[in-house]
C-alpha cells in the first residue's frame, strides 16, 4: 500500500504543482487600466474551481494507513474509519454500496459484506472525513486504493459516516443435484449446482471429490454471477463417492484468493455390472453341447459382483421365440433346472445381471450364447429295447436258478441209502424172490 500511495501521491503533487502555479500566476499578474476588469474577471473565475481542485488534490495526498470498523457488534461490522495523516477519519457514505463494503470487509478478513450502511448507522464519527463519494470496482485489495469522484460536490459531515455489516467469513456455498439420480452407470454425466447467498464479485467455484485434493471441475463466475452448473462427464467407478463444492473470491491486503468454506455434501454411485459367467450339466452319456432327450440338465449363471435385491435373468432364444426366466440372486451364483428336456428346450441361452438401485434398473450385458441341441436316445439302448432286454435276462437267470435246483435235487436222489431203506429193500427182495419160488 505505501508503494502504491507514493505513487499517487507523485502523481498528485505534479498536479497541486501546476494547480498552485497557475493560482500563483493569475494572482500576480499586472493589470492594466483597459483591461484590468476582464483581468479581475479571469481571476475571480479561476480562483474558485482551482481552490477546489486542490483541496481535492491535498485529500489524495494525504497518506492512508490502515481501515478500521468501530462502535460495532462485533470486530466485523460497524463504522468505517481510515488512517490518514495518523489520526482516525471516517467515509463519507455518498456512493457507498456493497461493492466498497466488500472490499472493507474482505480488507479486514470479515468475509463478505451482509449491508453497506449510511447515515451514521453506527454512530457519528469524529476528526476528518477522509475519503468522499469513493468508487470500488470491488476487485480492490483496500478501500485506500478505489477511486474517488473528482468533481463530486457532495456535502459530507459526520451524520453521513458509512458502516458496514460483513459476515464474518465467507458463508458455506450450498451443493444442489442437478441430475435426476444420484445412482449412475460409466459413462453418464451428473449436473451440480453450486450457489451462494452472498455471492459478490466471485472468483470461480470448484467440485471437489473427498479425498481427492485437486478440483474434479472448475468454473469460473461472473463478477454478479452467484450460482454456477457443475458438471462432471464420462464418469467411471472411481468417481463413485462424496462431492462438495467451494468458491473462491480475490480480496484481502495484500489481494490473494480466499476460499470458502465446503459446501454441504452429496454422494454419488457409479454401478458397474460385469458379464455374468454360465455354463450347464446333464448326463454323462450326451455329447458336448447337447442333452438327451427325457433327461435332466441345468444351467448355472455367476457373477463375481453382485448389489443386494439383484437377481439373475436367463434368456433361451429358439426358432419359434424367446423365453425368460429369473431367479433371485440370493448368492454369486445362481441354477436353473429342467426335468426332462424336450425339444422346446433347444436353443441359445444367456445370462445377464439385473439390479434395481436409487429408483432405476441396471442390468448388465449378456453372456456369449450358450448353444444346447437336445438329441433322441440311442435307439439301441431305447426304454423298450431296454426292458425287453431286462426281461430276457430275468428269464434266463430264472430257467438257470431251476435247472441248478433239479441238478441239486438229482443228486441227492443217488446218496446211498438209510439202514431203513436197506431193510425194506431187502424185505421187498427177499418177498420177490419167495414169490418168484412158489410160482415154480
Amino acid at each position: 500500500m505505501v508503494t502504491a500511495n507514493r505513487t499517487h501521491q507523485q502523481l498528485h503533487f505534479f498536479l497541486l504543482s501546476a494547480a498552485v502555479c497557475v493560482i500563483t500566476t493569475t494572482g500576480t499578474l499586472t493589470t492594466q487600466p483597459s483591461d484590468g476588469r476582464v483581468r479581475g474577471a479571469m481571476l475571480r473565475f479561476l480562483h474558485i474551481p482551482l481552490t477546489g481542485l486542490l483541496g481535492v488534490l491535498w485529500d489524495g495526498v494525504a497518506a492512508f494507513g490502515g481501515v478500521r470498523l468501530v462502535d460495532g457488534e462485533n470486530k466485523c461490522s460497524g463504522r468505517v474509519e481510515v488512517l490518514g495523516h495518523g489520526r482516525w477519519g471516517t467515509v463519507c457514505d455518498h456512493g457507498w454500496d456493497l461493492r466498497e463494503a466488500d472490499v472493507v470487509c474482505l480488507e479486514l478478513g470479515c468475509g463478505l459484506a451482509e449491508s453497506a450502511l449510511r447515515g451514521a448507522v453506527f454512530g457519528a464519527g469524529s476528526g476528518e472525513i477522509w475519503l468522499r463519494h469513493v468508487q470500488c470496482s470491488g476487485h480492490e485489495a483496500s478501500l485506500t486504493l478505489c477511486a474517488v469522484v473528482l468533481h463530486s460536490n457532495a456535502y459530507c459531515t459526520h451524520e453521513n459516516d458509512a458502516g458496514v455489516k460483513c459476515s464474518g467469513t465467507l458463508l458455506m456455498p450450498t451443493l444442489t443435484l442437478l441430475s435426476p439420480h444420484t445412482v449412475l452407470s460409466p459413462g453418464e454425466a451428473v449436473r451440480f449446482g453450486c450457489s451462494v447467498l452472498l455471492g459478490h464479485h466471485l472468483s470461480d467455484f470448484h467440485l471437489y471429490k473427498h479425498g481427492v485434493s485437486t478440483p474434479l471441475v472448475t468454473q469460473r463466475a461472473d463478477q454478479t454471477q452467484t450460482k454456477v452448473e457443475l458438471t462432471l462427464s464420462d464418469i467411471e467407478t472411481f468417481h463413485q463417492g462424496s462431492y462438495s463444492c467451494l468458491y473462491r473470491i480475490k480480496g484481502g491486503f495484500p489481494p490473494q484468493l480466499l476460499s470458502s468454506p465446503p459446501s454441504n455434501s452429496i454422494n454419488i454411485t457409479v454401478v458397474e455390472l460385469l458379464t455374468p459367467q454360465h455354463w450347464y450339466n446333464t448326463s454323462t452319456e450326451a455329447p458336448a453341447g447337447s442333452v438327451i432327450k427325457g433327461h435332466n440338465f441345468n444351467i448355472t449363471c455367476s457373477t463375481p459382483q453382485q448389489y443386494p435385491g439383484g437377481s439373475f435373468q436367463l434368456r433361451l432364444i429358439r426358432s419359434n421365440g424367446t423365453v425368460r426366466q429369473s431367479l433371485p440372486a440370493l448368492s454369486p451364483s445362481v441354477t436353473f433346472t429342467f426335468p426332462n428336456a424336450q425339444s422346446s428346450n433347444e436353443g441359445y441361452y444367456y445370462c445377464l445381471y439385473r439390479v434395481q438401485l436409487g429408483g432405476r434398473t441396471f442390468a448388465s450385458r449378456e453372456s456369449q450364447p450358450l448353444p444346447i441341441a437336445i438329441r433322441d436316445p440311442d435307439p439301441v439302448l431305447s426304454p423298450m429295447v431296454i426292458s425287453w432286454l431286462v426281461s430276457g435276462l430275468t428269464f434266463v437267470v430264472a430257467v438257470i436258478i431251476l435247472i441248478i435246483v433239479a441238478t441239486v435235487l438229482c443228486n441227492n436222489k443217488k446218496k446211498k441209502p438209510t439202514e431203513l431203506e436197506r431193510e425194506t429193500r431187502t424185505c421187498v427182495d427177499n418177498t420177490y424172490v419167495a414169490l418168484s419160488i412158489n410160482k415154480l
